[in-house]
């Protein structure tokens, strides 16, 4: 089977196409990935050579590059999206181009192209904030940032295909992901770097917001799982994880780091931010899937991975203070400003 993984060079992408590859050996696995900043082909040196394996340089909205890479591809898996809530309140624009537009350029070509499976691969943040209890895949929509409402409306655009035109398709929306090689902007892997040069570590409000993990290779597992086993049409939230503050997760890396709480540092907290997310993924579990990786453990890991490459990361939190859309580049004296990149 030919295989099209958009976005590939991404965190989560990357991990996928390393678990396909060992999963399916056989299969012929194409990257589709525009290398914007938050992506590295780095995270796939170990597989370029494979001789199943082929990178293709190609943002989503240009369409005849798309069309050439789908030649033959019998599944998709949709990682592309710009995912970074903080830009997106910044700067909306590249958001819905790749997001929305280039999904629904993707859809077209894969209709053209007729695919067996197209998997979409969405957030719990379509959901918006849930007070009491956990959402179903049944619940009504209700995202509350530029970037959950573009993943809403691709979410929406991907069920309509299905519908209108019988593609094949099945949506997936994860909770917080973390594990190695995560892009250090994002809460996790930003308290680990920040902390092991001991720079302050900021916190939107009180830090109280409430959040769910689940370790990479268990969300590639339940991706794995739906594609051999999910419905046409079907919507399966990747849950799994245990429920924790955004300042609890914190002082767990610090005392992992054996670094100081006192380097926690609480901002204004970022417009529009989302109390809590909860879902419920029974519908997934049926189908035999279950997490198996324990946030601890899953930490201890990523922790230990970002030590041994700080050659990895380093450049990057470098590029991140010249970026002129990320908080780093606004902050002053200690380090922390009015937003910060680090929590969902």
């Amino acid at each position: 089977m030919r295989v099209l993984v958009t976005g590939g060079a991404g965190f989560i992408g990357a991990h996928f196409i390393r678990s396909w590859l060992a999963y399916a050996p056989a299969d012929e696995v194409i990257n589709l990935d525009g290398l914007t900043y938050a992506g590295s082909l780095g995270r796939l040196a170990d597989v370029d050579q494979h001789p199943h394996y082929r990178f293709v340089q190609a943002d989503l909205n240009e369409v005849d590059q798309v069309r050439e890479a789908l030649r033959g591809c019998q599944l998709i898996v949709h990682f592309a999206a710009e995912t970074h809530v903080d830009r997106s309140i910044t700067d909306a624009e590249p958001f819905l181009r790749t997001n929305v537009q280039g999904t629904a350029g993707l859809l077209h070509a894969a209709l053209a192209a007729n695919v067996s499976r197209f998997v979409h691969v969405s957030t719990d943040e379509v959901y918006g904030p849930i007070v009491d209890g956990a959402v179903t895949e049944q619940a009504l929509l209700s995202p509350r940032s530029p970037y959950a409402a573009s993943k809403a409306a691709a979410d929406l655009l991907v069920q309509a295909y299905q519908h209108t035109y019988g593609l094949p398709t099945i949506v997936v929306r994860p909770t917080n992901i973390f594990g190695p090689g995560q892009f250090p902007e994002k809460f996790i892997p930003l308290t680990i770097t920040r902390a092991s040069q001991e720079q302050p570590i900021p916190l939107y409000g009180d830090g109280q917001q409430q959040r769910s993990w689940l370790f990479v290779t268990d969300v590639c597992r339940a991706i794995q799982t739906v594609i051999e086993r999910g419905t046409i049409g079907g919507v399966y939230n990747i849950a799994g994880g245990q429920d924790q503050t955004n300042y609890d997760t914190a002082t767990q890396i610090l005392a992992q780091l054996r670094r100081s709480p006192a380097l926690i540092e609480f901002v204004a907290d970022r417009p529009g931010h989302d109390r809590r997310y909860a879902m419920d993924d029974t519908r997934l579990r049926q189908l035999g899937w279950a997490p198996s990786v324990p946030f601890e453990h899953g930490l201890a890991e990523t922790i230990t991975w970002y030590q041994a490459h700080p050659a990895w990361w380093r450049p990057l939190t470098e590029r991140l203070r010249e970026d002129p859309y990320h908080w780093l580049n606004r902050s002053a004296g200690s380090g922390a400003g009015s937003t910060s990149g680090a929590i969902r």
